[in-house]
């Protein structure tokens, strides 16, 4: 199975939520540690922003 990269820069973002416009776009609009705060910036800038959680290196997450 191959590996798909979610954003840009991965490394920067370990352990914050982040917001991206679309599934397809890598480019972070937004990002922090409170959600709520992510998704009002990241709607500033999109209609229908994706936030995730970026866990930290070698974090196992079960979603």
């Amino acid at each position: 199975m191959a590996i798909k990269k979610l954003i840009n820069n991965g490394q920067r973002y370990r352990g914050k939520f982040v917001a991206t416009s679309s599934f397809n776009d890598k480019n972070v609009i937004a990002s922090g540690k409170d959600p709520r705060r992510v998704i009002e910036k990241a709607e500033e800038q999109c209609d229908s922003p994706v936030v995730f959680f970026l866990p930290k290196k070698n974090a196992i997450h079960i979603y």
